[in-house]
């Protein structure tokens, strides 16, 4: 139904629903809804209460609800309706509390990642400027078993590569190699 804005008499009111004026006093008189007055104590029906008004009519004529269950009705209904509201109102701060700690929790995955790779660049200077001490390195030559004459010259080449193999075992075998770590 179309209607205009601001306030309505009762007389406008029961013309709208076809009710008798009477009957909206009643409602008004159980305490099913209440209009402003004005100055002269004539009852203003706002669009709230022409709204409130309609579906208390809806009950009682088109569904048979008597007044007490009317009563009940409108009380349930204006109570979910605040349970509704105080769940959005839940809702969007759940909402942004975990975009708040979605935000965090990238900022310390962003913090973590940087440290990480702060300590990978500072380990990788560590091996690269890492100097090896030789000391007290000492070769005994004596073990040498290399010789200048031609006959050895003509070894084959497994000879060759077992005479390497003990040459080296020998003259790197004794050595000592300290490090010095820098931590």
């Amino acid at each position: 139904m179309k209607r205009k804005k601001g306030y309505y008499s009762i007389s406008v009111v029961a013309k709208m629903f076809s009710v008798h004026q009477q009957t909206i006093r009643m409602y008004e008189k159980e305490g099913l809804f209440a209009p402003k007055r004005s100055t002269g104590n004539t009852r203003l029906f706002s669009e709230e209460d022409v709204d409130r008004l309609e579906e208390i009519i809806y009950l009682t004529h088109k569904l048979g609800v008597n007044l007490a269950g009317v009563e009940m009705i409108l009380k349930l209904k204006k109570r979910i309706s605040k349970l509704q509201e105080e769940m959005n109102s839940l809702l969007k701060n759940a909402q942004i509390e975990l975009e708040n700690d979605a935000e965090d929790y990238k900022q310390d995955v962003g913090k973590q990642a940087q440290r990480l790779m702060e300590i990978k660049t500072e380990n990788i200077k560590k091996i690269r400027n890492k100097s090896i001490d030789v000391q007290d390195v000492t070769v005994d030559n004596t073990k040498d078993k290399r010789n200048s004459n031609d006959n050895n010259n003509k070894k084959s080449f497994s000879d060759t590569e077992n005479s390497i193999s003990e040459t080296t075992k020998s003259s790197f075998g004794d050595w000592k190699i300290e490090y010095e770590e820098d931590i």
